[in-house]
């Protein structure tokens, strides 16, 4: 028999597994997904969330509540009498009484290789880390954070000039090929979980706009990481001088490059720049408000001189 589900998710990273299921035959009684939010040049326009927007498509019941702690969202969540919850980057938390409900358990998708990575961005601290493998966890949820039984894992190798861009995308496909293969086990009564392991505790926090900015002084290793991490959102950055006055570039994509000097100099006419340890040569490039563009088109536009400084 198809499970009564429950999906709670809400970004792009989280539209593969709802479509999984739904494909799959289960009965989607109701999809969780944060509210809409202004967009447009002047915010009046409010644009639903990727997950809304795919539920709608399939014609299935959207629901968008602030909170689930108070009594009124936790009698809704229960009238859905569901098998299982199926929890994807949704946003907000599940206090005890919603985690209780189904009666089968709330799953999640996390995407790295518990328990490294605890926590919002993991996709992006295990590539700052210059972590050489990840991958994603479907997870029985309990009351802490990410700290649930695990009940399946597939791993991947993180490429040396691979992106978060670039991982999130193989790491959605996986994870929602691995939360459809879970269902199937709990439908058949064959799922398994097991502890996680209490070694190897990391927090991936939230990434701060504060951390963003490139410090030429680490070592091209540490830059190279910071940047492909950060790439393509929020974006690590630099500031050069264009017209009299600073401006901020974002780095989009990079990869080691040859030679050393003092740290935030241009090393020759291809953009490699000196870090603290090595150097690092830009691939890809954006100005504020400007399109991204390959290191050479960026050139022709903006000419920096060999020797010159970015701060």
């Amino acid at each position: 028999m198809p499970l009564r589900v429950i999906f709670m998710g809400t970004p792009d990273f989280a539209v593969p597994t709802l479509l999984e299921i739904a494909g799959a035959g289960h009965d989607v009684v109701a999809v969780y997904t944060r509210a809409p939010k202004p967009a447009g040049r002047r915010g009046l326009e409010l644009q639903d969330t990727p997950v809304a927007r795919e539920a709608k498509r399939l014609g299935l019941p959207v629901l968008t509540p602030a909170t689930l702690k108070t009594e009124d969202a936790q009698l809704l969540f229960r009238k859905h009498e569901a098998d299982v919850a199926v929890v994807v980057a949704y946003g907000l938390i599940l206090p005890k009484p919603i985690l209780e409900t189904p009666s089968l358990g709330c799953f999640n998708v996390h995407a790295s290789l518990l328990p490294r990575w605890r926590g919002a961005a993991p996709i992006h601290r295990a590539i700052m880390a210059g972590d050489k493998e990840t991958g994603v966890n479907v997870m029985k949820m309990d009351v802490g954070l990410d700290t649930g039984p695990v009940a399946g894992e597939e791993r991947v190798p993180i490429a040396p000039d691979m992106t978060t861009g670039d991982l999130h995308d193989g790491l959605a496909r996986l994870g929602a090929d691995l939360m459809l293969r879970s269902l199937g086990a709990l439908e058949r009564g064959t799922l398994q979980v097991k502890p996680q392991a209490e070694a190897g505790v990391t927090y991936a926090s939230k990434i701060d706009k504060n951390e963003t900015r490139i410090d030429w002084s680490k070592s091209a290793q540490q830059v190279h990481d910071h940047i492909r991490g950060l790439s393509p959102f929020p974006g690590a950055w630099f500031e050069m001088e264009a017209d009299g006055k600073p401006a901020r570039v974002k780095v989009l994509r990079s990869t080691l490059g040859q030679g050393g000097g003092a740290p935030g100099a241009l090393l020759d006419d291809q953009l490699t720049i000196a870090c603290g340890e090595g150097a690092i040569r830009i691939l890809q490039l954006q100005r504020a408000g400007a399109k991204a563009m390959m290191a050479d088109e960026f050139l022709r536009g903006a000419p920096l001189p060999r020797g010159a400084r970015v701060n």
